[in-house]
């Protein structure tokens, strides 16, 4: 298990992910309470961002950047200390009306910041300069925890800590996305289905990213301007056109692949929510799900299932209990997205998604947890 580190934070994320909205919908309904000085909307988010998202985000990063630097990945008991440093945030964070904000928020900020420090050590000592820009999403998404806690309890609720925290997943989905996508996309069609190829990154690319993020950043700042949806709109076209490049309607035969441009779509489709928001045609959760439980959600699960396969010594193809966790994290995203655009049916559409996305991650912990747990597969 600590061996990579894809192997306990892929578990623990996959595992909290489940718990998290299992425990959100009775929150949610004023049914439990859970003692965090954070509000319940508050804790949810947080939990889901700064909680299981993180812990993805991790086990991906202490995969990839060995591949990266062709240094040895963090392993041993320096893995074994971020794990518990996490598994402590999320203790802390549950229990701070005892703890105190001030002891929640050092022990739960410290994860990510050791995180940051940690990748940084390794791309530099590897010499790998142009993966520094992962740095600075990554970055982004630690002190927009810190300025939650900050934020949540000097104000009540962490408004602009949420969306800068959600920007910064944004980005990095949008870069490391951007790159692995259609190298997998590439790879396979080469392979099995000559034709058509993804186009290489290229000046158009960094454009998309770059409106991409201006709009964003205003987003943050000003969700509701005019001008803020202008822009979104656009970087929604740039975003869905990029998409297009990338041959994704080629790759029916591999799930794996196929699944990744799926969750693509997700960027733009937010975009275009958070642009119709701007102008008060729709509520704005319904852009900030489509990037969290389609996005974030499908690309996570998408992640962690090719990475467990291909690290784990297995066939990278995807089996019948991949794919229904594939279909089940899909649904979970539009109906969330359905239950903020209709709000008359909104509570039963919540219960829907709440089932799908526990399902695809409880299920990924059922289906990969043993291999995770077990020594590589040999040849």
């Amino acid at each position: 298990m600590l061996s990579y580190g894809f192997r306990p934070f892929f578990f623990v994320g996959a595992c909290y992910a489940a718990l998290g909205i299992a425990l959100w919908l009775p929150l949610f309904e004023g049914e439990i309470a859970v003692p965090s000085e954070f509000a319940p909307r508050d804790w949810h988010i947080h939990e889901m961002l700064f909680g299981y998202i993180a812990a993805v985000i991790t086990g991906f990063l202490l995969t990839a950047i060995p591949n990266w630097t062709g240094r040895l990945p963090l392993q041993g008991l320096p893995l074994l200390g971020l794990l518990i440093v996490w598994l402590a945030g999320r203790a802390v964070v549950c229990w701070s009306a005892y703890t105190g904000w001030i002891f929640a928020a050092i022990i739960d900020c410290a994860f990510l910041v050791l995180v940051v420090a940690a990748a940084a050590r390794e791309i530099v000592a590897g010499r790998n300069w142009r993966n520094l820009r992962v740095l600075v999403p990554l970055g982004v998404l630690a002190l927009a925890n810190i300025a939650f806690h900050l934020e949540a309890h000097f104000y009540g609720f962490a408004v602009f800590a949420t969306r800068a925290g959600i920007v910064a997943i944004l980005i990095l989905i949008m870069l490391i996305g951007g790159r692995i996508i259609p190298s997998f996309t590439h790879n396979w069609l080469v392979r099995e289905n000559p034709g058509r190829l993804p186009i290489s990154f290229g000046q158009f690319d960094a454009m998309a990213i770059a409106l991409g993020a201006i709009g964003l950043l205003a987003w943050i700042i000003i969700p509701d301007h005019r001008i803020t949806g202008a822009v979104l709109a656009l970087a929604a076209v740039l975003q869905l056109v990029r998409l297009g490049r990338w041959a994704g309607e080629r790759t029916l035969g591999n799930r794996l692949v196929l699944v990744m441009h799926v969750a693509y779509a997700f960027v733009p489709l937010g975009l275009a929510l958070a642009s119709l928001a701007a102008f008060e045609l729709v509520p704005q959760s319904a852009g900030i799900h489509a990037w969290m439980a389609g996005a974030a959600g499908t690309m996570t699960l998408a992640v962690m299932t090719r990475a467990s396969l291909g690290h784990t010594g297995q066939a990278l193809a995807a089996g019948a209990g991949t794919q229904i966790i594939y279909a089940a994290v899909v649904f979970a995203a539009l109906a969330r997205i359905a239950a903020a655009l209709f709000p008359t049916w909104m509570l039963g559409l919540i219960h829907a998604a709440a089932l799908g996305w526990i399902i695809a991650f409880g299920g990924f912990a059922a289906l990969y947890g043993p291999s995770l747990f077990r020594a590589r597969r040999s040849g």
